[in-house]
Parts: structure tokens; sequence; C-alpha cells
């Protein structure tokens, strides 16, 4: 079903373009990311009111406030230990909700990041003797609130809650892919020239002959491999765009679909790097754990430069399972 952005008097909402729920100890917080300039991450009112100790809706879901409190600030005692630049961003936030029909096609919320700012407005109270005997079971939800939101960014949380940490490195790594690579065909140009295969040649202790362009199979994939080493998924998108014959194999070359303003100036940088390892390397080995260091693949796992070898980290006990069970 469709909703309109519309909110009251036609004003246009934001929309939310990721929801999740936020777990704190035994406490489900619901979130949202909203698609505004600032990508506004927010609780949802009712839950940001049980949250620290209050309950229920506000009437109509709109959260009606007094002299611009909201009513879980309202309290005369708290007035001390309430900021101005607080009191502007206690405005509940009204939006379209990704999943859920909200009240009348339209939910509230609260900023996430006010939950820690009205929790140390309580504690605050709470240290200075100054909470009523009805506040203090608020008190002591945002003390809790607080010792388990130490260190922790809560706009960080609520991203990991609805997925929306995810949904931005995938929007980073499509922005990526679009810059480095091409669907259209260029023309051929040699990248991959004679000194390059002369020193893999070199390392290998091959013989080398310049007049021949017959290459060992495997040459072809220590190549691919750079790819690897050049942006997150930029070899897969390229096999993807390549032209292929009626057996599958590429009637293209991979570096006529780089594009020329940052694919090929980048290829181009990094070549130019591996070929230095090459020329300081006294063997294929030694050239592999030091382009692992200068170069590592975007999903490879990080080198340590200990003394006696340059040992590779473990995989993670599932992947290792995967392969055979061996690590």
């Amino acid at each position: 079903m469709s909703r309109s952005p519309a909110g009251i008097g036609g004003r246009d909402l934001p929309k939310a373009i990721a929801e999740g729920t936020l777990q704190i100890g035994n406490l489900p917080l619901p979130c949202a990311v909203l698609n505004d300039r600032e990508n506004t991450r927010v609780f949802t009112q009712e839950g940001f009111m049980i949250a620290i100790g209050r309950a229920g809706k506000a009437k109509g879901g709109e959260g009606a406030s007094v002299d611009g409190k909201p009513a879980f600030l309202r309290a005369k005692n708290l007035e001390p230990f309430i900021s101005s630049d607080l009191i502007e961003s206690t405005t509940p936030i009204e939006f379209i909700p990704y999943k859920g029909p909200g009240y009348l096609g339209r939910a509230f919320g609260y900023r996430a990041r006010l939950l820690p700012q009205v929790c140390w407005v309580f504690q605050d109270a709470l240290l200075a003797g100054k909470l009523l005997p009805s506040q203090r079971h608020i008190g002591e939800k945002c003390r809790l609130l607080l010792k388990a939101l130490t260190d922790k960014a809560i706009d960080d949380l609520v991203d990991q809650a609805t997925g929306f940490d995810d949904q931005r490195k995938r929007e980073g790594i499509n922005r990526i892919l679009e810059k480095y690579v091409r669907e259209d065909v260029l023309p051929y140009a040699q990248v991959f020239d004679v000194e390059f295969y002369r020193q893999i040649y070199r390392l290998n202790r091959w013989p080398f002959d310049p007049d021949k362009t017959a290459r060992p199979q495997v040459i072809g994939r220590w190549t691919n491999d750079l790819y690897d080493r050049l942006a997150p998924l930029i070899r897969s998108e390229l096999h993807r765009v390549v032209r292929r014959n009626e057996n599958g194999r590429p009637r293209e070359k991979l570096t006529q679909h780089l594009s020329e303003k940052d694919g090929k100036p980048k290829l181009k940088n990094l070549l130019e790097g591996v070929m230095a390892l090459m020329k300081v390397s006294s063997d294929w080995q030694d050239f592999r754990d030091k382009i692992d260091i200068a170069y590592p693949r975007f999903d490879d796992v990080l080198v340590l430069p200990f003394e006696g070898g340059i040992p590779r980290l473990p995989k993670p006990e599932s992947e290792a399972k995967k392969k055979g069970g061996k690590r």
C-alpha cells in the first residue's frame, strides 16, 4: 500500500529508510534512520519514554508539550539541570514509517542523541539529591542506560540495529564501482608491459623471452589478483560488464572497462608500486609477503610483521570449517 509523504497541512515528511530495534540489556528500543540530509537517527516516541521509565503514548501520538518542554522534562525540580540547547532538541520528529502504518500513516520520534542527554539530566539531579520520590525510578533507569552507553556512539548503535551500517557500506562500494568501472568498452591499450612480466619470470626463476606472448595460465590469475587490491569488489564488477564469447571466455580486457578518470590512473599508480616491490624482492614468496603488507586485498586479513617471519592472522573458525575444518 502506498503512503503519501505529506503530513499535517500538506508539509513533506522525512521517510524512514531503515528500521530496527536496539537492545540495551532487556530493554528493546525501536529505532529508525530517516532520509533527510543528516540521515537523522530516531527512537520512536513510545520507545523513548519507556526507556527512561515513563509510560505510554502521548495523546494523539504527537507528543504534546508545554512551553517547549516535553512531559518528561516538565518538572520544576529538573529546570536547573536543563540547558536551552537541550530544550531545542526535544521537539518530536514526525516521519513516514518504513514498515508499520504508524498513527494516521505517520510516526513520531525523538533524535537518538537526545537519549543520553536526557539521561544526564536525571543523573545529575539524582546525584544532587533533587529527584522526587516519584522520579527516582527514572533516575535509576537513566543511570543504567548511561552505563550501557559508555564509550558507544548512539548513532552507531542505531546504525547497527537498523542495518543502516551495512547499507552505507554497500552504497559506498557502489559509488567506488561507478567511479572506477564503465559499462562501455574503450579501445585496447597495453597496461601490463614487458617489464612487468620480466619481473614475474625473474622472481620465479623462469627463463624469459620478451618476444613470446604466450604465458603460463597462472600469470593471468596473479594479474587478476591485483584488481582485488585496487578497490573493493572491482574485479567481480569488471567480470560482470566484460563481453564474452559463446564459451564464456572474455572477448575484452578488463582494463578496457576501467574509467579514464579514476579507474586507469588508480591501476597505474598501483602498478608503479607493485613494480617497485618486485625490483627489491629476492623471489616470488618475498614479493608476495611484501605486497600483502603494502597493498592488502580489500577482503583479506591483515598481515602482522613479527620477527622470524610474517605470519597471517588465523581466519575465523566458521570460515575455517567451510574449507575443511583445519586452521
